[in-house]
C-alpha cells in the first residue's frame, strides 16, 4: 500500500517551474537534432547569406573547397532527381547523319573542339550520368544527341539535308509524339540557335533547347529562344584553362597588366566591333585590340591568346553575327572582368548568379571614349572584388564529370529539374478513363506504328 501510496503521489504531483524548463529544454534539444541529422544526409545544405554575387535567400548549397554555389530552393527542390534517356544512334535510322555527315567521316573528337563543343560535351556527360535511364518508360526527359553545327561546318551535311534528316529521325520517335516534343531535349550550340533546322517552329517549338544563344531577331523574323522551357548555357571554354590545378595560362596581378581593356577578335564588319577596334588605334596605351589573323605565321596560339586576354583588368565582350559571345565565359578564367556591349545577351543561371557583381554591362551605343574613362575611375579594390566574386561562379562554365561538385552540367540539371512535369499536354494525343494514352485514331500508344506521323 506504502509503495502504490507514494506512485500516486508521484503521478499527481504539480508541474513546477523546473519541471517546465526542463521540458522546454528537452524539445528545443530534440528539434535542432533532428534538423542536425535531416542536413547531414540531404545531398545539398541551407546556405546562410552570402558575398559572393548568388542570389541570398532560400538556398540550396554545394560546397566545393574554396568555392560555393547556392541554389535557391524555391523552384528547385532540396535536391536533384530525374532521369533522362539518351537516344542511341544506332536506334533511330538518320541519328547517325546528324552525329558523323552523310559518309560517317566527321568524329566526334573533332567536333568537341572549339565554340561548339558543348553539343559532345553535353552528350557525353550525359551518358555517363548517374541520371540517366535506360528505360523510356520512367524517364522524365528525353535527349537527342546531334553535332550537327560542327557536321555542317565541316561539309557532312549541308542545310537542306540536316532539315530533312531531323523530321526524319523525330518521326521514328513515339514518345516525342506523345508530348508534343515538350520532354525532348536538343542542344543548338552556335549563335544560330535552333535555326540550323530550318523547320524549328513547326517540330521542335514546344521542346526544351540547350543553346548559348537568346535572341536573334536583328535576322530572323522571330526567335528560337523561349525564356519559359529554353536554357541558356555556357560557352565552350578551352578545357585547358577550365582544369582543376595548374591552367595553361595563369591570371596576372592588376599591377601587372599593361592595359586598362582590351577586345580580342576579328571586326566581321560588325558596327561595335570595328568602333572597338578605331577606339585602340586612338588610345592604343588604354585599349589593346589586336589583329587577329585565321591564318599564317602571325594568327596567335592558343596559349598566346590567353595572355594577350590576361594582359588586361577589363575584357570588353561586343556582340558578332550574333548577342553571345565566347569572350564573356573565357575572361573569368585569366581573372579580367567582362564588360558586356551586347545589349540583348542572356546569361545562364540567373537564379543563382547576380551579374552585377561579377561584370559590367554598357550599351553597344555608346562605345567610345566614355566608355574608357568610366573604367578607368573604377578603382582596383571594387575590380579586385568583381574578380573574387567570379572566382566563386567560373566552375559553373567548365563542363565537367559528375565527380566534381561544381560544374556547367550541375547547373543544366538543376535547370532541367524546373522542366520536368507529370503530364505533358499535346494536341495530337488523347487519353481514356483507363489512363491509356492514344492518337486520333483511338490507337493505343504502345501500338503507334513507325514513323509516326508528325504535325
Amino acid at each position: 500500500m506504502g509503495s502504490s501510496h507514494n506512485n500516486k503521489s508521484r503521478i499527481f504531483t504539480p508541474c513546477t517551474r523546473t519541471h517546465q524548463i526542463g521540458a522546454l529544454l528537452l524539445i528545443t534539444t530534440t528539434f535542432f537534432l533532428t534538423r542536425l541529422f535531416d542536413q547531414s544526409f540531404s545531398p545539398c545544405h541551407s546556405s546562410p547569406v552570402n558575398q559572393d554575387g548568388i542570389s541570398h535567400r532560400n538556398h540550396v548549397h554545394i560546397s566545393d573547397g574554396g568555392r560555393s554555389i547556392s541554389w535557391p530552393e524555391r523552384g528547385y527542390g532540396s535536391h536533384l532527381s530525374l532521369k533522362i534517356y539518351v537516344y542511341d544512334e544506332n536506334e533511330i535510322d538518320g541519328l547517325k547523319l546528324l552525329l558523323y555527315g552523310r559518309d560517317g567521316a566527321i568524329s566526334a573528337d573533332s567536333c568537341v573542339k572549339g565554340q561548339w563543343g558543348t553539343q559532345v560535351k553535353i552528350h557525353r556527360l550525359l551518358l555517363q550520368s548517374r541520371f540517366r535511364t535506360k528505360k523510356k518508360e520512367e524517364a522524365d526527359l528525353f535527349f537527342v544527341p546531334a553535332y550537327a553545327k560542327c557536321v555542317r561546318m565541316m561539309g557532312g551535311l549541308n542545310d537542306k539535308e540536316i532539315n530533312q534528316t531531323y523530321v526524319k529521325v523525330l518521326s521514328q520517335m513515339p514518345y516525342f509524339r506523345r508530348s508534343g516534343g515538350r520532354d525532348h531535349i536538343f542542344v543548338f550550340p552556335s549563335g544560330g540557335g535552333a535555326h540550323l533546322f530550318k523547320s524549328w517552329a513547326t517540330f521542335i517549338n514546344r521542346s526544351i533547347i540547350l543553346t548559348p544563344e537568346g535572341d536573334r531577331t536583328d535576322k530572323r523574323d522571330t526567335s528560337a529562344f523561349n525564356t519559359w522551357k529554353d536554357i541558356i548555357i555556357p560557352g565552350n571554354v578551352d578545357d585547358g584553362m577550365t582544369k582543376r590545378g595548374l591552367t595553361l595560362v595563369q591570371p596576372l596581378p592588376l599591377s601587372k597588366r599593361k592595359y586598362l581593356a582590351n577586345y580580342l577578335g576579328r571586326a566581321q564588319g560588325k558596327v561595335g566591333r570595328l568602333q572597338l577596334i578605331e577606339l585602340a588605334n586612338q588610345y592604343p596605351d588604354k585599349l589593346e585590340s589586336p589583329d587577329l589573323k585565321f591564318k599564317g605565321p602571325e594568327k596567335l596560339g592558343k596559349i598566346e591568346y590567353f595572355q594577350h586576354l590576361r594582359n588586361a583588368k577589363f575584357c570588353l565582350a561586343p556582340r558578332g553575327e550574333s548577342s553571345w559571345t565566347l569572350r564573356f565565359y573565357e575572361s573569368f578564367f585569366v581573372e579580367c572582368v567582362p564588360v558586356i556591349l551586347s545589349d540583348e545577351a542572356e546569361f545562364p543561371f540567373q537564379n543563382v548568379i547576380d551579374y552585377t557583381q561579377i561584370s559590367i554591362k554598357w550599351p553597344s551605343s555608346r562605345i567610345g571614349r566614355q566608355l574608357l574613362d568610366y573604367l578607368a575611375t573604377i578603382p582596383d579594390e571594387h575590380i579586385e572584388q568583381m574578380i573574387a566574386h567570379g572566382r566563386q561562379i567560373r566552375c559553373l562554365w567548365a563542363y565537367a564529370p559528375e565527380t566534381e561538385p561544381c560544374s556547367a552540367m550541375q547547373g543544366i540539371m538543376w535547370e532541367l529539374q524546373r522542366k520536368v512535369r507529370q503530364f505533358h499536354l499535346s494536341a495530337e494525343t488523347f487519353w481514356l478513363h483507363n489512363g491509356s494514352i492514344v492518337n486520333r485514331d483511338l490507337v493505343e500508344f504502345n501500338n503507334w506504328k513507325l514513323p509516326v506521323r508528325l504535325p
